[in-house]
């Protein structure tokens, strides 16, 4: 009797995608470089650079700016006590940004912003000769020729990658302040004085916001998980094994990308490292180019094979008479003499590691396999004969462009 497994779908779906790929069994260090490398090129960085900018205008809206105060020597008036409270920022819009690589860093860039905000304002003066004259009322003002600068460096730290702020910073190249109500002229006279303080405050509070934003970026990474279950036998190792690469147009990461058994057994630890047996998307219209060694395939094809889960039992067929002894009377008339009309099954196992190879232009592997032809006597499984298929290795032409 053999022991009749069907085979679960996660493993029939790998096997399939995969090719049923390489053997060999052992450990992989992090630091021998990844198995999986993706490359973004310029369109993907200016996809997550306007993503994030869109993000980072949604997250900061409405941005409150801290209340200024001041006080001002007026002729003829005296001194003058000014206070601008519940300043807000409600909309902000962008005419431009671009995103740079430099050797080490990753540089954002936004200008000609525009900003608009709301606020109140009050004032109130008087002398030994006057009473206390005051006033208040609300205000608009309109933030032009925004830019905001920000540089992060991008560092691998025990497999996650740290986003670390280098530098930040925005500046306010004009405002306009227009006075809702009352004598304008003089209230526009008195506001003149806070235009300093109001680019400021917006400098500082724009930057200040931009930089939290960049802490919780990081605290995101910093919770990506290190390992990925892709079912209840296997995980993939998704810690990354360097820190990302910076060329003039483009960002490269590297994963480990090798599966491992749900034990926590790593697979393979003499395969060559780096992707010069690889399939690779290579158009330069992609917003990402994937690398992918057929050791990452090779590593997941023997968790399965050492879970013992790369065989399965073939009992329903279209031509239904093949599954039956009556079918085999006139081919095989003893086995259908010893068992008339009885069902049977086919038994189909790996013996051993597939193999498999993946190139630019073609995938190709081996496999082999038993086929054991079992009777189905009332409740007893017979094998009654058993064929070892050995393969030679087959290439399927693909394009992965």
């Amino acid at each position: 009797m053999g022991c009749f497994i069907k085979f679960s779908s996660p493993a029939i779906l790998f096997m399939f995608l995969s090719l049923l790929l390489i053997p060999t069994s052992a450990h992989v260090q992090v630091n021998e470089g990844g198995y999986i490398s993706a490359v973004i090129s310029k369109k993907g960085l200016d996809f997550f650079k306007n993503y994030l900018i869109n993000q980072a205008t949604s997250s900061i809206i409405p941005l409150e700016l801290p209340d200024i105060e001041k006080s001002k020597k007026i002729p003829l008036i005296g001194k003058v006590h000014m206070a601008l409270s519940n300043i807000i920022i409600y909309s902000v819009g962008i005419d431009s940004s671009y995103v740079e690589t430099g050797d080490t860093d990753l540089l954002l860039a936004v200008s000609g912003a525009t900003a608009d905000c709301g606020m109140n304002w009050e004032y109130s003066y008087g002398s030994w000769l006057l009473p206390t004259i005051s006033d208040s009322g609300a205000a608009t003002v309109l933030v032009e020729g925004l830019e905001v600068g920000l540089t992060v460096s991008l560092k691998e730290q025990g497999g996650i990658v740290k986003v670390i702020l280098v530098d930040c910073g925005s500046h306010v190249r004009d405002i306009s302040i227009k006075v809702d109500g009352g004598a304008s002229w003089l209230y526009q006279a008195l506001f003149e004085a806070f235009e300093g303080k109001i680019k400021s405050a917006v400098e500082s509070a724009v930057t200040k916001k931009i930089s939290e934003l960049i802490t919780k970026l990081d605290s995101i990474f910093q919770s990506l998980p290190k390992q990925i279950p892709v079912s209840d036998i296997a995980s993939m190792n998704t810690s990354f094994v360097r820190s990302p690469v910076l060329s003039d147009s483009s960002v490269e990461v590297e994963i480990n990308g090798l599966f491992t058994a749900s034990s926590g057994t790593s697979m393979l630890n003499y395969y060559h490292k780096g992707f010069e047996s690889s399939a690779s998307c290579s158009s330069p219209a992609k917003m990402i180019g994937i690398q992918l060694n057929e050791n990452v395939f090779s590593s997941g094809a023997l968790v399965y094979f050492n879970a013992n889960r790369l065989h399965w039992i073939i009992d329903d067929i279209p031509e239904k008479s093949v599954l039956n002894t009556s079918g085999w009377r006139h081919i095989i008339p003893q086995l259908y003499t010893q068992y008339p009309n009885d069902g049977m099954n086919l038994y189909i196992s790996v013996t051993s590691p597939p193999k498999i190879h993946v190139s630019e232009h073609d995938i190709g592997g081996t496999i082999d396999l038993d086929m054991t032809i079992n009777v189905l006597d009332s409740s007893e499984v017979i094998p009654v004969a058993c064929i070892s298929l050995k393969s030679k290795e087959i290439t399927w032409p693909v394009s992965l462009d």
